[in-house]
């Protein structure tokens, strides 16, 4: 029986750890590309990043956040947060919440606050205060078939559908929904980030 010299032996062992070590390496540079591909891919066809300017959405979102935005199969519901593209009378897309849809008739009494959907008073816990601000959309307003109405969750201090000069909007112009606080931005009086705002939008 023929023995391997031990230098002979030892260089087997290194070939065959340095292959280990290759291989592994070669696994980690795969997923690491692969993860790549796959985000871009989202972000490219499924999700995109938005910056919002203004404070028409406080509380819900605030100046300089970031939001996650959708439009795969998309189609506006009542309760979303939508961003709207500046092809109708916007010099900048803005971002809202959707009141009514096509066909449903909406109705506002300023003196009170409330907001009417189809007659019913609706419960609008998202909202930074009630709705006290007549812009000259007359009311109620019935939106024809691809539209929506649209407001500022800080309604007092918002342009929206209440403006004649936007009223019923063109879904469109919708770009898609605001699914997600990604980056909060900073605060107006302290400048720090309150990461604990990070999560989905209702």
């Amino acid at each position: 029986m023929e023995w391997e010299p031990r230098d002979s032996m030892e260089l087997n062992e290194q070939k065959k750890e340095y292959s280990a070590v290759t291989r592994n390496c070669f696994e980690w540079v795969e997923a690491v590309v692969t993860s790549i591909v796959v985000v871009v891919l989202l972000f490219t066809f499924l999700f995109r990043v938005v910056n919002v300017n203004g404070q028409s959405m406080e509380d819900t979102i605030h100046n300089e956040d970031k939001v996650l935005l959708t439009n795969l199969f998309y189609e506006p519901e009542n309760g979303d947060v939508v961003v709207i593209s500046r092809a109708q009378h916007f010099e900048e897309p803005i971002i809202k919440r959707v009141i009514a849809t096509g066909g449903q008739t909406v109705d506002i009494d300023f003196e009170t606050g409330a907001v009417y959907v189809d007659g019913t008073l609706l419960e609008e816990d998202y909202i930074n205060e009630l709705t006290f601000t007549d812009e000259g959309t007359e009311f109620p307003l019935t939106l024809g078939e691809g539209e929506i109405f649209v407001m500022g969750d800080n309604r007092n201090h918002s342009t929206d559908s209440r403006d004649t000069r936007i009223g019923a909007v063109d879904t469109r112009y919708v770009v898609g929904r605001a699914v997600a606080l990604a980056l909060p931005g900073p605060d107006s009086l302290t400048g720090e980030r309150d990461f604990s705002r990070i999560g989905l939008l209702h």
